[in-house]
């Protein structure tokens, strides 16, 4: 398989491929999304977008991010719940027929989170049992609510991202072994309920096997990837390589996953059998970087030659291209990239820094990335697009933007 022919099979499994609405995106749009990427990424960053919200505007364009609120963190009988919160590509939104798949994982990671606090556990032994009973009590409800219900708790770590308290560390042992998962989320704060509360009975009662339930998240994998090494296979789910080795001979056994060779690549690949090979991928599209297409850096790299990786750790003098920088998918190959942050006190969405890939078509790029950038800002609801000064494209975004 040429790597051409590889990158389209990638993008139509993850929906670039499909027609897009032509009217309001509802939830069956959503739904047809979420059974190409299997899952939404959650993160706390904000400052274009919240990762879960963009990669269905990337491929559905402008919809109402309420949709996605609506199928993750409430539920009414006539629109049930459709997503639940779990550590699946990390913190994940999943679909809920989904979640007894990771009961293996919510046991291992039960496990390891006991063995961590042990020391908490041991000083305050009826804290887990504190902490169930209150959210039984008055749940959904927030960590920091529940340690004001629970009178404080000790603070461990240093610094602003570490500084726990011990209900929280709790809630977040509680949530890994699925004792809690959350009801609903206000802003981004996770809210937490029991899962009896939250998820049907019939997923609350379903416990697969680990085998069988591995062997499916690595078919889901196949299904969103299309083509893939089996380490891309395993990272999709963050499973371990004896887990995903044994699954991907398994489905190869069974016929799901077909053994091939693409052109360029070191490892085997598996092609999943339900894969498509569109003749080509047209449209475009921003990608947050959390996107599933783009988030194993190296596949990306195998892919589409685009060497990607987030800045968000490296020091502003030593930041290449930017602090959350956006890739730009046009016809199928990534063109560009762009550092974006939504400015919502100014209302504008500024692009501090546009970069073009080597070869691109700079009269094809500027004017597709400019309406994309347009149609960001009018999605956020933002009134205009600010281009800065870094970067090759900067220059004649600013005249196709004013």
């Amino acid at each position: 398989m040429s790597r051409d022919t590889a990158r389209r099979v990638a993008l139509a499994a993850q929906g670039f491929a499909d027609q897009p609405p032509r009217g309001d995106v509802t939830r069956r749009h959503l739904l047809r999304t979420l059974s190409r990427t299997k899952l939404l990424q959650l993160d706390s960053v904000n400052v274009a977008v919240r990762a879960h919200y963009m990669p269905l505007f990337s491929r559905l364009g402008a919809y109402a991010p309420e949709l996605v609120d609506t199928a993750a963190w409430s539920h009414r009988a006539r629109q049930p719940r459709l997503l639940v919160e779990y550590w699946a590509h990390e913190a994940s939104l999943i679909p809920i027929e989904d979640w007894a798949l990771l009961r293996w994982r919510m046991r291992e990671y039960g496990g390891a989170w006991r063995r961590r606090s042990r020391e908490l556990l041991e000083r305050s032994p009826e804290l887990v049992d504190d902490v169930l009973a209150a959210v039984k009590d008055l749940g959904p409800i927030g960590a920091g609510a529940l340690e004001r219900e629970l009178g404080g708790g000790e603070r461990q770590g240093r610094g602003p991202w570490w500084n726990r308290t011990d209900t929280k560390r709790v809630c977040e042992l509680l949530f890994a072994m699925g004792e809690l998962t959350t009801g609903t989320r206000r802003g981004f704060e996770r809210l937490y309920d029991l899962p009896e509360r939250v998820l049907p009975a019939h997923v609350l009662g379903h416990e697969p096997e680990d085998d069988e339930a591995i062997r499916a998240l690595v078919e889901r994998s196949a299904h969103a990837l299309g083509v893939a090494t089996e380490p891309d296979l395993r990272d999709y789910y963050r499973l371990s390589p004896s887990q995903s080795q044994q699954a991907v001979a398994q489905l190869v056994e069974d016929g799901v996953l077909e053994p091939v060779s693409v052109n360029g690549w070191r490892q085997p690949a598996y092609r999943h059998s339900a894969a498509r090979i569109p003749r080509k991928v047209t449209g475009r599209a921003l990608l947050c970087p959390f996107d599933p297409l783009i988030w194993e850096r190296s596949r990306a790299e195998r892919l589409f030659d685009f060497h990607y990786r987030i800045e968000i750790y490296v020091p502003e003098p030593k930041r290449k291209y930017g602090y959350y920088v956006f890739p730009f998918l046009l016809n199928g190959e990534l063109v560009a990239r762009v550092d974006l942050k939504a400015d919502r006190a100014a209302g504008v969405l500024r692009v501090p820094g546009a970069f073009a890939e080597p070869g691109s078509d700079l009269g094809e790029v500027v004017p597709e990335l400019a309406a994309a950038l347009r149609d960001m800002a009018s999605w956020l609801g933002l009134d205009d697009v600010v281009i800065g000064d870094r970067g090759d494209l900067a220059k004649p975004l600013r005249a196709v933007t004013r």
